[in-house]
């Protein structure tokens, strides 16, 4: 997240955000800034009923006895996040937003490609094609330990890629429109089947996918150099997913609730 707070602070329309340093490159594990529906404010105020607070990324539910022995779910498959054990709760109860101003994705060669074809991996900074906020739909839950500690966790919701983006992956972000935000976050009265319209694709032209160099793959590298250019944007590129492997040095790999298989099956997502 590389925005001011204060425009993430309107865009979002929640008040209690601490200034934060600009982040150019966020893994899995890391804590990411997300928001839920908060109490209702007395009548007559003007204050939003939104908060937000950072949880980490990589979902636990709550049912989990040793998340060292977990799979690492950093993301859900919209299709079919209501019927899995894993989000089912959290699909009800729990929807949060998860603002970003893009994320890193990888292309692949495809496995087909000829012996000795000179394609490379290359690496995508996404981002929204007229600059700004995005938001992204996600699950939270809150796991608790044996002796009582809790840890807030989070993943993020993905769908097929639309035409645009599935140049690139076959997944992508499910991204909620400022005017959704009410109807995603509303678990009381809005049931997964009421808001299922909203985990569709957004628009092929929504997004822009601007190549950068490998940088991107080292948590260490977080300055803004990361998403320097390397060649022309790719024309008409939409959003690639959190369908991406887990850069904590292997300790789990993504788990069956994840979007990708093995660890040379996807792109790599991190946020910014």
């Amino acid at each position: 997240m590389t925005e001011p707070t204060a425009r993430l602070k309107e865009f979002l329309d929640v008040v209690d955000v601490e200034e934060f340093p600009a982040r150019y490159n966020i893994a899995p594990t890391q804590p990411i800034l997300v928001v839920i529906s908060g109490d209702r404010q007395e009548q007559g105020s003007n204050l939003p009923d939104r908060k937000a607070l950072l949880v980490r990324w990589g979902f636990t539910p709550s049912w989990v006895k040793d998340p060292r022995e977990f799979p690492l779910l950093i993301n859900a498959r919209a299709e079919t996040a209501i019927g899995k054990a894993s989000f089912r709760a959290a699909m009800r109860h729990r929807r949060i937003l998860v603002p970003a101003s893009g994320f890193y994705e990888w292309h692949r060669p495809s496995k087909g490609a000829p012996k000795g074809s000179k394609e490379k991996s290359q690496a995508y900074w996404v981002r929204p094609r007229n600059g700004g906020i995005v938001a992204f739909a996600g699950l939270m839950e809150t796991w608790s330990s044996a002796d009582g500690s809790e840890v807030d966790t989070g993943a993020i919701l993905t769908t097929a890629a639309n035409k645009a983006i599935g140049r690139i992956h076959d997944r992508m972000p499910v991204v909620i429109e400022p005017q959704d935000f009410a109807r995603w976050l509303d678990c009381k009265t809005q049931e997964p089947r009421e808001i299922e319209d909203l985990l569709r694709p957004i628009d092929d032209a929504f997004f822009e996918a601007i190549p950068v160099s490998d940088k991107v793959n080292k948590v260490a590298n977080v300055g803004a150099e990361i998403q320097e250019p390397v060649s022309p944007a790719l024309a008409g590129a939409a959003a690639p997913s959190p369908t991406d492997r887990v850069r904590d040095g292997g300790r789990r790999k993504p788990g069956p609730d994840n979007d990708e298989g093995g660890p040379d099956d996807g792109g790599q997502l991190s946020l910014l």
